[in-house]
C-alpha cells in the first residue's frame, strides 16, 4: 500500500492548520495527501434532530472534505489529495489511519493556561497509542511561521527553514527517532539542534571545594556522549549542519527553552506494551502543550 501524509479534519481552526501543514509536508516527501473526517458513532436512543441526523451530517462532513481537498489543490497544484469518510471511536479510527500513513497530523487546541497549549483528549490518545510518527498543530500556524526572515526583516516561506529541534534521551537514543529528525532537517535543508538535558550533582555535593570541577567533569562527559550518539547520523546525512547542545538543569525545560525558534520540534514516546493506560512521558507531554511549533512525536521501543 503507498504510504501517504494522512490529516484528521473537523471543522475548527487547529484541524485547517493542520491540513496546510501536512499538505505542505507532503510535498517536501514527495507523498499524497489523504484528508480524513471521522464520525463519532450515535449514541443509541437518541431523538433524531437536524444536529443529529446521521444522514445530514455525513453530507455537511462530505462538503468540508471536499472544500478542504480543492482549496489544497489550488493553493499546492499538483498535489494528490485523498479524502476519506470513516466511522468509529475518534481515537480508535484515527490510531488505525496512523498506521497506514507515513505520519498522520493533528490539531492542537488553542492557548492553555501558563502559556501552553491545549492538547485535547483525541490528540493524546492518539499519540498515546498510534506506532507511526503523529505531529501536532496549533491554532494559527503558517508557513512563514517556520522561515526565517526575508533581506527586508519580514518572516517569508521563502526564507530558508528554522532549525529542526531533537529532543534526546542519551539513555534510549532511538534510531527511529533520530532516523525521523535527521531527515526531516534534511527535507527543509534546515539546521538540526540536539537538545539534551542532564542532572547536576546532587545537594549533598553543595558546599565541597570540588563543585564546580565535578559540574565541569559531568557536563565534558555528557557533550561527548551527545557527540558520539550523533556521529554514525552526521556521516548518514552529511549535508545537515548538526548543532549539538547539552544542558544542566530540567529536561522538559530545556527543550521548551531551546525549541523558541523551530520549524519543527521532535520527540519520542517509548512504547510499553505490557502497560495500562495511555504513557507519553513527561517530556513529551512538556513539548505537547508548550512548544509553540509543531510536535512531532516518535514511537520507539
Amino acid at each position: 500500500m503507498s504510504r501517504t501524509v494522512t490529516v484528521g479534519l473537523d471543522d475548527s481552526p487547529e484541524s485547517r492548520a493542520a491540513v496546510e501543514w501536512a499538505a505542505r509536508e507532503a510535498l517536501l516527501r514527495r507523498l499524497p495527501l489523504k484528508i480524513v473526517h471521522v464520525q463519532g458513532p450515535r449514541p443509541r436512543h437518541v431523538a433524531r434532530t437536524p444536529l443529529r441526523d446521521p444522514v445530514s451530517h455525513r453530507r455537511r462532513a462530505q462538503q468540508l472534505t471536499d472544500e478542504s481537498a480543492d482549496g489544497i489543490r489550488l493553493r499546492h497544484p499538483g498535489i494528490e489529495v485523498i479524502t476519506e469518510q470513516l466511522t468509529g471511536t475518534v481515537v480508535d479510527v484515527l490510531g488505525e489511519a496512523a498506521g497506514h500513513a507515513e505520519l498522520l497530523v493533528l490539531g492542537s487546541r488553542g492557548v492553555g493556561g501558563f502559556g501552553g497549549f491545549v492538547l485535547g483528549s483525541v490528540s493524546l490518545g492518539v499519540v498515546a497509542r498510534a506506532e507511526r510518527p503523529v505531529v501536532l498543530v496549533r491554532a494559527g500556524e503558517q508557513a512563514a511561521d517556520e522561515h526565517g526572515m526575508d533581506p527586508s526583516g519580514v518572516p517569508s516561506a521563502a526564507a530558508p527553514f528554522r532549525p529542526v529541534v531533537l529532543g534526546l534521551d542519551l539513555d534510549h537514543p532511538d534510531d527511529a527517532l533520530l532516523d525521523f529528525a535527521f531527515d526531516a532537517a534534511a527535507r527543509r535543508k534546515a539546521a538540526l539542534r540536539a537538545v539534551h538535558a542532564w542532572s547536576g550533582p546532587s545537594a549533598s555535593f553543595h558546599g565541597f571545594s570540588g563543585d564546580a570541577r565535578l559540574h565541569n567533569s559531568l557536563e565534558r562527559g555528557q557533550a561527548t556522549l551527545l557527540g558520539k550518539v550523533l556521529r554514525p547520523w552526521r556521516q548518514k546525512f552529511p549535508d545537515v549542519e548538526v548543532i549539538e547542545t547539552s544542558r544542566c538543569g530540567s529536561a522538559p525545560q530545556v527543550l521548551v527553552n531551546d525549541s523558541r525558534d523551530a520549524s519543527l520540534v521532535v520527540v519520542g514516546r517509548r512504547v510499553r506494551p505490557h502497560s495500562f493506560g495511555a504513557h507519553i512521558g513527561h517530556v513529551t507531554h512538556s513539548a505537547l502543550h508548550h512548544v509553540a511549533a509543531p510536535v512531532a512525536v516518535v514511537a520507539h521501543t
